[in-house]
């Protein structure tokens, strides 16, 4: 290829733009460009030709269509190799346009807005410049295009010592410029989809998944070190670390999980969680988050170890000291304050990460890869917790005790993966049964952890986040001491295990609502 000859420059994001273009000024590089771009460029005194002088047609429709014309997309389309190509170009004043740089209006920034009107966010979609995008890209053995201004100083070293690009930055740019419009595209129809959504439930899943989220951090690797990893989308908004080494796989893993589940006691009294592979070890409240800390630690001492702790108050002194006697890997909390940061920094690789904001409000999807080139999609578990139309179905009525209980450790249950089985008081778990083949064995697992312990279930409450399939996992729970139960109900066999309840002066309510988490 040749030199460089011309360049179409049409950017609502200026970024960069003047040392950009002075290099290409410099190689002698014929620049075209619209409206606002080449004012600025005029005003830094770059030879500019407005890019209706070229194609001899004027902007129209407020602006709607400048663009869209053959001598530009003839200029980047046709080969430069093919005889009839050439011809063609010559015939219809068509000249080769070498170099396209093109970033699109702000769409996406423009529809974050709280107050955008939907004229706002129309007029914010781009037309002109993905249509130019596209038709640079598709030619990138001939035609460089750029998208983002971080290309800025590699395309312009190259153009300095070559007056030309490589072949291989072209198409590493024309794959970044197709991924740029693909990911407009999909933030359009997401909007477009939004409109159509009445927040209910009853909403349909989308005829198409699109799932477009840009790389916002490399990891070192997944789950086990042979794995490759990286982390996607908009974490960031929502966590800032601190402190600490960079997070892995399974850190982010478990601090969404305990973030998930903090939300759910966000209005509570001081509480703590401690979760371990993204299951909640210990749950506790008290008058002071160091009160909850000892709650949550006393229902497991061995599994914290490396675990991941979660506050719903700013963490203060007090309770950090007492986290540091243990090793944590995460810590994250609304916010640090100073004593307690000054205690925690000792542990120089300790990880802190501040939750800026809660998760988006109802109704939020969340996807799943399962391999196959498939994926799963599925509105987020955010059923109230107990439902309001929990029923009593037994003979005794639960205590007010009883009630709070229920209400504390359905919360927790719902977080635990199945089968799962929460033993709870009113301000505290006690036992927790996670991730069994069989729920009368979750039973039994969450009452050996009670006794290993060393904590009494006399009085306490027994949650299980699906139906007891039978009575022995329910009988289990009154002979280790619940005294009451909660759970969704819709057995074929509930009238068994009402009965084994009511044989053993239990309550127990039918919540209707299952919380499997697979």
């Amino acid at each position: 290829m040749g030199r460089m000859e011309r360049a179409l420059i049409s950017v609502w994001d200026k970024t960069g733009l003047i040392p950009f273009a002075q290099v290409l000024a410099e190689a002698g590089v014929e620049i075209l460009s619209t409206g606002g771009t080449a004012r600025i460029l005029r005003q830094a005194g770059l030879p500019v030709l407005e890019l209706s002088q070229y194609t001899g047609f004027p902007e129209i429709l407020d602006g709607r269509v400048k663009t869209l014309h053959p001598k530009v997309h003839g200029g980047l389309l046709f080969l430069r190799e093919r005889p009839e190509h050439r011809a063609t170009a010559v015939a219809h004043g068509i000249r080769p346009i070498d170099l396209v740089v093109v970033n699109l209006y702000p769409f996406e920034q423009t529809v974050s807005r709280p107050t955008v009107t939907e004229e706002e966010a129309i007029e914010n979609i781009d037309i002109g410049g993905p249509a130019m995008l596209r038709s640079a890209a598709k030619n990138h053995a001939h035609v460089t295009v750029v998208v983002d201004p971080a290309d800025y100083p590699a395309v312009a070293a190259q153009i300095r010592e070559h007056g030309q690009t490589t072949a291989a930055l072209r198409r590493r740019l024309a794959q970044k410029a197709f991924a740029r419009t693909a990911a407009y595209d999909v933030a359009i129809a997401s909007w477009l989809a939004g409109r159509l959504e009445n927040g209910s439930r009853d909403v349909d899943p989308p005829e198409q998944l699109l799932l477009v989220a840009p790389r916002v951090q490399r990891l070192r690797y997944g789950e086990n070190p042979h794995q490759l990893a990286a982390l996607y989308g908009r974490f960031h908004d929502y966590f800032l670390q601190l402190q600490g080494r960079e997070l892995s796989y399974n850190n982010i893993l478990d601090l969404t999980a305990a973030a998930a589940l903090m939300s759910e006691f966000a209005t509570d009294p001081p509480t703590v969680a401690i979760l371990k592979h993204t299951n909640p070890c210990g749950v506790g409240q008290g008058r002071t988050l160091r009160e909850a800390w000892e709650k949550a630690l006393a229902t497991d001492r061995q599994s914290p170890f490396g675990g991941i702790i979660a506050v719903n108050r700013p963490l203060d002194a007090e309770c950090a000291s007492a986290i540091a006697e243990i090793f944590s890997e995460v810590i994250v909390a609304p916010r640090f304050e100073r004593e307690a940061l000054a205690i925690l920094q000792r542990k120089k690789n300790l990880r802190l990460l501040q939750q800026r904001k809660e998760p988006p409000a109802p109704p939020e999807w969340e996807t799943r890869s399962v391999g196959f080139e498939s994926w799963l999609h599925q509105l987020r578990d955010r059923i109230p917790t107990p439902p309001d139309n929990a029923r009593v179905v037994t003979r005794r009525q639960p205590t007010e005790t009883e009630w709070r209980a229920m209400r504390f450790g359905w919360r927790v249950v719902k977080h635990v993966k199945s089968n799962a089985i929460v033993f709870a008081a009113s301000d505290r778990t006690l036992g927790i049964g996670a991730g069994q083949m069989s729920r009368v064995d979750a039973s039994r697992v969450a009452i050996w952890k009670a006794q290993e312990a060393g904590l009494s279930l006399a009085g306490s409450v027994v949650c299980s986040d699906a139906f007891f399939p039978f009575a022995d996992g329910l009988i289990a729970a009154a002979e280790a001491g619940a005294t009451a139960a909660i759970q969704p109900g819709g057995s074929v066999r509930d009238e068994e295990v009402i009965a084994a309840a009511d044989a053993r002066g239990m309550a127990m309510v039918f919540t209707a609502v299952r919380h499997f988490r697979h």
